[in-house]
C-alpha cells in the first residue's frame, strides 16, 4: 500500500510548489508596491481556490459513488483521461511562462491594488484555482488506480507539506532553488506517472464497454507472478502497471511516452531563445539530450527488467497469508488457485467502500469464512481450513449490487472438512419471528391481569398479596423474553433497573416492576407504591396498543437464542438485579421457558445448518432446569453445591447454544 503514495507525493509536491510560488509572487509582489495594503485579500483569495478544489474533488468521489459500477468505470475512465490531458498542458505551459511568471503576477498585483482588496482576492483566487482544480482531479484519478485512498492522500499530503515549507524558505530568502531544474526533471516524472493513468483509465473504459478490447489481453502473468509481492506493489504504485494489462492499454502507454517525452526535450522556440551556442546544446541528437534519453529509458526500463529477473531468478515462496484484493469493479481479481489444508487470507479492501466479504461453497452457497466490516483502505486476515473442492468469493459492499469472484479448485489431500454454513437471506426468518410474536401477544395479556392484581393489592394495603402478584408479573416478563429488545424506553420503564441513573433507587426514573420489588422489600407503605404500579399499568397498555406497529428485527431473534440466558447469568445469577425479593433462581427458570420458545422457532433453519445442536441444546436446559429446581433459596443464601450446579449448567447450555446466533445470521448476499 505504501507503494501507492509516492506519485502522489511527487504530484503534491509539485503543484504544491507550484501554486505555493504563486502565493510567494503575489505577496512579494504587494510588499514591493510599497502601498499600505493587508495580504488578507491574498489569503482570502487562496483559501476559497483551495476550498473550490476540495469540493470539485468531494463532488466528484460523492457523483461516483452514486453510480453503478459499469457507470463507475466510465465515469473514472473519463476523467483519468481529462487529467492526463490536463497535466500534459500543464508540464509544457509551466516549462513555457516559468521566467515569466513572477513579472506577470507581479504587474496584475500592481493593478490590482489600485483597484481594491476585491481584484486582489481574485488575482490570487485566479492564479491558485487553476493549480488546485488540476491537482484535486489528477490525485482523485490516482486515488482510483491505486483503489484505495489512504496511502495516496497521505503521499499528497506529505508532498503539498514540504511544498509549504520550501515556499516558506523561499520567501523568506533563507533557500535557493533551481525552479528551471527542479520543473523540468520532475516534469518527466510526472509524464511517466500521466502514462500509467492514462493506460488504467482506458482500462476502466474497455471494463464499462465504452472501449473494445477488454479480452485482448498483451500480456496476463497473474498465473507465475504474485499481485501481492513487494515488488509487484512498487511498479503498479509508482507506474500503475499491473500484471495484467489489454493490448490498448499498453500501445497507449508506450505511445505517449515517446511522443510527449519527445515534444518535452524538444526545444521550444521562444522570443526568449538563447543564442545558437546553447540552442545546439539542447537540440536532439545531441551528446546532452541523448544522455537524458538514457535516463528516461533507465527510469522506465531498469525497474520493469529487474522484476522480471527477481520474478525468474528467485521461485514464488509458498505461503499461507495469500492476498485478497476488493476493487472498485471487481470482487477478488487477483485470487488464483486454492490448496487444501489450513490457510490464512489477507483481505485488502481496495474497493473505496465497506462491506462483507465471504468465501462460499459455489454448490450451495455454504460460507466457509467471513470478514464483516471491513473498511474502505484496510485490510484483514481471514483463516480458513479448506478441503478439496470449488470456491468463490462473495463481496457484499455498500451501495453496490453483489458481487462473486470467478470459480476457485481447491486441490490436495490436506483440510479438515468442517461443515460450511448455509446462508440465512432475508425473509428466512420472517416465519420465525412471526410465530414469536405471536406468542408474546397473550404473555402480555397474561401480565396485565397480573398487575392489575398487583395494583388492587396496594390499594387494598395487602403488601403480602401484593409481593405474590409482583413475582408472578415479574416472571410473566421473564417469559416474554427475546421481545423485549424491541420495546424501547417502554422496556425501561416495565424493568429498568437503577444503576446508571443519578439518584439510584431514589432516581424519579427508576420506574416499574423493579422500583415496586424494592419498595415492597425495603419497608415502602403500600399507599407510596400505589402510584408506581398505577404508571406500571398505563406503561403496559400502552405496550400493548403499540405492539402491533412495533417492527421488530429478525437478525436479533437468532441472538436471542443466547442472550437470555446470557443476560441471567449477568444480571439475575450475580445479584445485579435483586432489589431485595431473591427470587433469582425462579427468574432464570422463566427465562430458560423463553429459552425454549425461540429454540422451537428456530429448529428448522439450526438443524439444517448443524444436525443436533437443538438436541443438545434442550438436554443442556433440562439438566439446567433440574438444577434450578433444586434450589430452595436465592443465589446469596443457597448452599454453595446448589450455586456451582446452576452455574455449572448455565455455562454448559451457554456453550452450546452460542454458535446460534453466527449460524443463523442474515447475510445480505
Amino acid at each position: 500500500m505504501w507503494a501507492d503514495s509516492v506519485p502522489n507525493l511527487l504530484i503534491g509536491l509539485r503543484e504544491g510548489l507550484e501554486a505555493g510560488l504563486v502565493v510567494s509572487i503575489l505577496l512579494a509582489a504587494l510588499k514591493r508596491t510599497g502601498a499600505k495594503t493587508s495580504p488578507a485579500p491574498i489569503w482570502l483569495g487562496v483559501l476559497v481556490a483551495a476550498t473550490l478544489a476540495v469540493g470539485f474533488g468531494a463532488v466528484l468521489t460523492f457523483s461516483r459513488a452514486a453510480l453503478s459500477t459499469t457507470a463507475q468505470e466510465a465515469f473514472g475512465g473519463t476523467l483519468s483521461l481529462i487529467a492526463v490531458c490536463l497535466v500534459t498542458a500543464m508540464v509544457f505551459w509551466m516549462r513555457r511562462t516559468a521566467r515569466g511568471l513572477s513579472g506577470e503576477l507581479s504587474a496584475k498585483v500592481s493593478g490590482a491594488v489600485q483597484i481594491g482588496a476585491g481584484a486582489l482576492a481574485l488575482t490570487a483566487f485566479l492564479a491558485v484555482g487553476r493549480e488546485g482544480l488540476e491537482t484535486a482531479l489528477f490525485l482523485w484519478t490516482t486515488v482510483q488506480a491505486a483503489g484505495e485512498s489512504t496511502a495516496p492522500l497521505i503521499g499528497a499530503a506529505i508532498g503539498i507539506a514540504i511544498a509549504v515549507l520550501l515556499c516558506w524558505l523561499l520567501y523568506r530568502s533563507a533557500f535557493r532553488l533551481n525552479l528551471g531544474v527542479f520543473f523540468s526533471r520532475t516534469a518527466v516524472l510526472l509524464i511517466v506517472i500521466a502514462a500509467g493513468v492514462l493506460a488504467y483509465g482506458l482500462g476502466d473504459l474497455q471494463g464499462a464497454g465504452v472501449l473494445p478490447g477488454h479480452s485482448w489481453l498483451a500480456f496476463d502473468l497473474t498465473a507465475t507472478v504474485s499481485p501481492d509481492a513487494w515488488w509487484v506493489t512498487l511498479i503498479r504504485g509508482v507506474l500503475n502497471l499491473t500484471p495484467s494489462m489489454t493490448w490498448l492499454q499498453v500501445v497507449a502507454y508506450l505511445v505517449y511516452l515517446a511522443v510527449v517525452l519527445t515534444a518535452f526535450f524538444r526545444k521550444p522556440k521562444t522570443v526568449a531563445e538563447k543564442p545558437v551556442t546553447e540552442e545546439v546544446e539542447a537540440e536532439p541528437g545531441t551528446p546532452r539530450v541523448r544522455k537524458r534519453w538514457i535516463v528516461v529509458t533507465a527510469a522506465i526500463v531498469v525497474p520493469l527488467l529487474a522484476a522480471g529477473v527477481f520474478a525468474l531468478v528467485v521461485p514464488s515462496s509458498q505461503t499461507s497469508n495469500a492476498q485478497v484484493t476488493i476493487t472498485a469493479s471487481a470482487c477478488a481479481p487477483d485470487s488464483g488457485s486454492l490448496t487444501a489444508g489450513q490457510q490464512q487470507f489477507t483481505i485488502v479492501n481496495k474497493s473505496g467502500r465497506s462491506g462483507e466479504i465471504y468465501l462460499i461453497h459455489t454448490s450451495d452457497g455454504g460460507v466457509i469464512g467471513e470478514i464483516e466490516g471491513i473498511a474502505p483502505g484496510t485490510q484483514r486476515s481471514m483463516p480458513v481450513n479448506l478441503t478439496a473442492g470449488e470456491y468463490a468469493w462473495r463481496c457484499v459492499m455498500s451501495g453496490v449490487p453483489v458481487q462473486t469472484s470467478a470459480t476457485l479448485a481447491a486441490t490436495g489431500a490436506g483440510g479438515l472438512a468442517l461443515p460450511a454454513v448455509l446462508p440465512v437471506r432475508d425473509g428466512d426468518l420472517d416465519g420465525p419471528l412471526k410465530q414469536y410474536q405471536d406468542y408474546v401477544t397473550p404473555q402480555l395479556s397474561t401480565m396485565a391481569t397480573q398487575v392489575d392484581a398487583l395494583r388492587a393489592a396496594l390499594s387494598g394495603g395487602d403488601v403480602g398479596g401484593a409481593k405474590v402478584d409482583w413475582l408472578q408479573a415479574q416472571l410473566t416478563w421473564e417469559r416474554v423474553g427475546a421481545a423485549y429488545g424491541s420495546f424501547g424506553d417502554l422496556a425501561d420503564a416495565i424493568d429498568g433497573q437503577p444503576n446508571g441513573l443519578a439518584d439510584g433507587v431514589n432516581d424519579k426514573d427508576f420506574t416499574g416492576l423493579r422500583r415496586i420489588e424494592y419498595g415492597l422489600w425495603h419497608g415502602q407503605s403500600a399507599a407510596d407504591l400505589a402510584p408506581i404500579a398505577d404508571q406500571l399499568g398505563q406503561d403496559l397498555a400502552t405496550l400493548r396498543q403499540k405492539l402491533p406497529a412495533i417492527t421488530a428485527d429478525p437478525a436479533d431473534l437468532p441472538i436471542r437464542a443466547h442472550e437470555i440466558l446470557e443476560d441471567a447469568l449477568r444480571d439475575k445469577l450475580s445479584g445485579n438485579s435483586d432489589q431485595g425479593a431473591g427470587s433469582a433462581y425462579q427468574e432464570t427458570l422463566a427465562d430458560v421457558e423463553a429459552t425454549r420458545v425461540v429454540l422451537d422457532e428456530l429448529t428448522p433453519l439450526v438443524n439444517a445448518r448443524r444436525a443436533g445442536l437443538v438436541a443438545a441444546a434442550k438436554t443442556d436446559l433440562d439438566t439446567l432446569e433440574a438444577a434450578l429446581n433444586a434450589t430452595t433459596a436465592s443465589p446469596r443464601t443457597a448452599p454453595p453445591a446448589q450455586r456451582q450446579r446452576v452455574n455449572a449448567a448455565i455455562g454448559q447450555a451457554l456453550e452450546t447454544l452460542a454458535p446460534i446466533p453466527d449460524l443463523l445470521e442474515i447475510r445480505h448476499a
